[in-house]
């Protein structure tokens, strides 16, 4: 076989074009501070200034020493930029003015460095990265404990949490890395001198942080990431130069994982092997699309995930050239692959993976793990519905039952012409049962028609020429249907598979997305897991901790059957799994002798929730098509329920935010429309009281109108409040009768007229049919809609009261020429305690009289809606009410 030639990586190739227009960054990368980064960088600077390039010093942190200042030399000096802070005046690195003069290299020191409030970005490193894009070179110092994924490991062994963190990405999208490198004894004596601290702040440091341990795992950090991104570069060079690996720089190991019981061991043999190595580990798995599948590869990867390996999977036809092409790309150079089983004809033939790969693996090392013990050979899924002695016993069947046929045709058709029916039972026998019974049958077709019908009949010798030639032919032609044909049998049942897996996540997904609430999604959850354990499932969501615990506390919400719920046993693997976020119970390595296993629903913020089953009595593991069904449903399950309470905590914000605004309203209605009336009586009494005999008749009258006055003012806006409180707790029952509406709106406009002093224009029609209303409730919304139409038009402004037949309906307007509504407010005006602002002063109210009108017309079966503007200079506003007719 002739291997593909190689071609450049894509992705390496897109790495560097990324590179191309952006400045370079390089790292001066040190195990602690007093390495001598700075001295370093400055050193390399002043080496290149001399030699004519254009350096300039951004930032150079000298904390003091007088030996980092006088190693700055003659390098130009950016001029610090001043932010004012508090009262005083911090100096920072100043990015315009650097960017305004683009030198050819720039040195900023301490990137993890935090900028002070109000700087273009929070951190230093922020600022290189606008640098770069720029297209200026950056070079720079950092230590080792402030790489964001080092800092728990570093707070473990210093016992000193890091606050100033740089993302990885930053040191690996950096163009070169330098080590600076000494021992931890001279770097301790550095500090006893007082080179790298003060004395008085060099004593605490050596009882702390300087510790010879410490700066031990430090320096050692900080080889190990040097290391990795050296092995990183010459990876990256070899992809994009289509250079064909191993290179043997380093070691690399690469765990080779199927879908076979011995998975999981190949991951724990290469995880040792690669420790052995202190070398990187990748696990591979490769997806053949005519593969019959045989099990799940999911409990491998994820297991190699969990022992910190890179997993990675990808599609191949040629399973070694697909291995051999990853191991080259990736300068893998230890292979570790498991024994396996495979058939008679591959170990015979010699076409086994771990044969294969030894004759063509040449430059690799590989290691073969052997089966684990009692391991079960696996069963295609696709085979355990029917014992395997169908196939051989339907075999033969299907040969008798051609040669009945061939008999039936005897005289009619040629002997030649009859050994082609024998290709029907050869291609049914292949492609059903696989390619040892379409072999089998090729077999058993040729007796049959060699026996049968070639002369000499009833012998299986052969007469002639001719029909050797013909014999020869159909054994080809029928060994060679009964191979493809078996190949193709066995990649439709895998497509067969693999579609119905996805018709059923398609279906699940839909329900999921109908699911009405959160009760309903996790009954669909459970139903489904049933479905593919064959047995009963429920799903467990969590309560909070309970005061002094920490591990949340899972409680069965759904279960099918309904009467299926785990025992308290098994309930201490669900309380483990919710703890660990791991499967645990019935056939895993936590409590396998609990009756239900458990599984989490596991989300980007933190755990959904559990999955508990209870598969049947002597049923194996969840595997193949089951296994990943299963697993596709956790995983959609568990996004669905974060979406679910996402939406319950938007719908609880939304909730509070309203409450909110109403107590507001509420507070600010009492503030005025309470104080404002009790003002003026008591205003009244106090005059009436100091003053009153003094006071003429008229006046007395006039002070007891406005105390009466505004007395019925506040009763009005309490009865409003108790209104709005009926309506918001449904307690209005409208009592129905024929109602005049004609008759209604008269009286409705008189009153009106007479509070308000003022003329309501009448547009009674022909007199509509009358419906049957409440005559109480219909009064109040009309002196409502009246009262808020004339104190929002002008005082010799026209309010006009309509009543309409619209089709089945009857329409009730009024409608004003004042300024009109905002369109932005009309969804609100009947917003409870909502007034718009029509002009620069609000007019006196509670806010209260429209929120009242709909809740009354709603009750008596009706709708309002409020248009404007209604006139052509874009004034005036309509309020339209409609009850069904009679």
């Amino acid at each position: 076989m002739v291997d593909e030639p190689t071609r450049p990586d894509p992705d390496a190739l897109l790495a560097l074009a990324r590179r191309e227009g952006r400045g370079r960054l390089k790292v001066f990368l040190g195990a602690a501070p007093g390495v001598g980064k700075t001295m370093e960088m400055l050193a390399e600077a002043r080496r290149r200034h001399a030699g004519g390039a254009d350096v300039l010093a951004g930032i150079i942190e000298t904390h003091g020493r007088a030996e980092t200042q006088a190693a700055v030399g003659d390098l130009p000096v950016l001029q610090r930029a001043r932010i004012p802070y508090r009262g005083q005046e911090l100096e920072e690195f100043d990015l315009d003015g650097a960017l305004a003069r683009r030198p050819q290299i720039l040195l900023l020191d301490e990137l993890a460095h935090t900028n002070a409030p109000g700087s273009r970005h929070p951190k230093r490193w922020q600022d290189v990265e606008e640098l770069r894009e720029a297209g200026i070179e950056v070079w720079t110092t950092m230590n080792v404990q402030h790489l964001e994924s080092l800092s728990e490991a570093v707070a473990r062994i210093t016992g000193v949490r890091v606050a100033e963190t740089v993302p990885d990405r930053v040191l690996a999208e950096a163009d070169a890395v330098e080590l600076i490198d000494i021992p931890p004894a001279e770097l301790i004596e550095r500090m006893r001198q007082g080179r790298i601290y003060r004395l008085d702040q060099a004593s605490r440091a050596l009882k702390g942080f300087f510790k010879e341990g410490n700066l031990a795992a430090l320096r050692e950090m900080a080889l190990r990431r040097t290391a990795e991104r050296v092995d990183a570069d010459v990876t990256g060079y070899m992809r994009a130069n289509a250079i064909d690996g191993p290179w043997p720089a380093g070691d690399r190991v690469m765990a080779l994982i199927g879908a076979d019981p011995s998975a999981e061991t190949v991951v724990r043999e290469a995880r040792r092997v690669a420790d052995a190595l202190k070398a990187p580990l990748v696990a591979l798995h490769v997806e053949q699309p005519t593969a019959d599948p045989v099990g799940d590869p999911g409990p491998a990867l994820r297991l190699a995930e969990r022992l910190r390996a890179e997993t990675e999977t990808v599609a191949g036809g040629d399973l070694p050239a697909a291995i051999l092409r990853e191991a080259r790309a990736r300068n893998v150079t230890h292979l570790v692959i498991g024994r396996g089983r495979p058939g008679w004809w591959r170990r015979l033939t010699g076409r086994t993976l771990s044969a294969v790969l030894l004759r063509r693996a040449t430059d690799f090392t590989l290691h073969l793990v052997p089966e684990p013990a009692g391991a079960p050979r696996p069963v295609p899924a696709e085979r355990r519905a029917l014992p395997s002695w169908i196939g051989w016993a339907a075999t033969p069947v299907l040969v008798a039952l051609t040669t009945l046929v061939g008999l039936a045709f005897d005289g009619v058709v040629p002997e030649g012409a009859l050994g082609m029916i024998y290709l029907v039972p050869i291609v049914a026998a292949a492609v059903s049962f696989g390619p040892i019974q379409g072999g089998l049958a090729a077999g058993l077709s040729f007796l049959a028609w060699n026996f049968l019908f070639l002369p000499p009949r009833y012998t299986l010798t052969i007469a002639g020429p001719q029909d050797v030639v013909g014999v020869v032919v159909f054994a080809l032609v029928a060994l060679l249907l009964a191979g493809t044909t078996g190949g193709l049998g066995r990649s439709v049942r895998a497509a067969r598979a693999r579609m119905l897996g996805l018709r059923r996540l398609v279906e699940f997904s839909r329900r999921l997305g109908g699911a009405g609430d959160k009760g309903d999604l996790v009954q669909a959850i459970a139903e489904e897991a049933s479905r593919i354990a064959g047995g009963p499932a429920c799903v467990l969501l969590l309560l909070p901790p309970l005061p002094g615990e920490t591990v949340p506390e899972p409680v069965v919400r759904a279960s099918v059957p309904v009467e299926a719920e785990p025992d308290e046993a098994s309930m201490a693997a669900a309380r483990w799994s919710a703890a660990n976020r791991r499967p645990a119970g019935r056939g895993t390595d936590t409590l396998p002798s609990a009756a239900w296993q458990f599984r989490p629903m596991r989300t980007a913020r933190g755990l959904a929730g559990l999955v508990g089953l209870h598969p049947p009595e002597g049923s194996g593991p969840l595997d193949g098509e089951a296994g990943r069904a299963l697993n596709a449903l956790l995983d959609q399950a568990a996004v669905a329920l974060e979406r679910a309470e996402l939406m319950e905590e938007r719908a609880r914000g939304e909730a509070r935010a309203e409450t909110e605004a109403l107590r507001t309203a509420l507070l600010t209605s009492l503030g005025h429309d309470l104080k404002t009336p009790l003002t003026s009586i008591r205003g009244a009494i106090a005059t009436l009281r100091t003053s009153g005999p003094a006071l003429s008749e008229a006046t007395r009258a006039d002070l007891l109108a406005a105390a009466e006055e505004e007395t019925e003012r506040l009763s009005r806006w309490i009865a409003n409040i108790l209104d709005i409180v009926r309506i918001e707790h449904r307690q209005i029952q409208p009592r129905r009768e024929t109602v005049d509406l004609g008759e209604a709106a008269e009286t409705a406009a008189m009153r009106a007229s007479r509070a308000h002093g003022r003329e309501v224009a009448l547009d009674l029609g022909t007199r509509p049919a009358v419906p049957r209303l409440d005559p109480a409730l219909l009064d109040q919304v009309l002196a409502n809609l009246l009262d808020n139409a004339l104190k929002f038009s002008a005082p010799d402004g026209r309010v006009t009261l309509r009543l309409t037949r619209a089709g089945p309906e009857v329409a009730i307007t009024v409608e004003d020429d004042g300024p009109g509504i905002p369109r932005e407010d009309l969804h609100r005006v009947f917003d409870p305690f909502f007034r718009a602002m029509r002009t620069d002063r609000v007019a006196a109210g509670s806010g209260l009289g429209l929120a009242i009108c709909r809740g009354l017309v709603q009750a008596m079966g009706g709708r309002i809606a409020a248009e404007s503007p209604v006139t052509p200079d874009g004034r005036g506003a309509r309020m339209v009410v409609r009850f069904p007719g009679a």
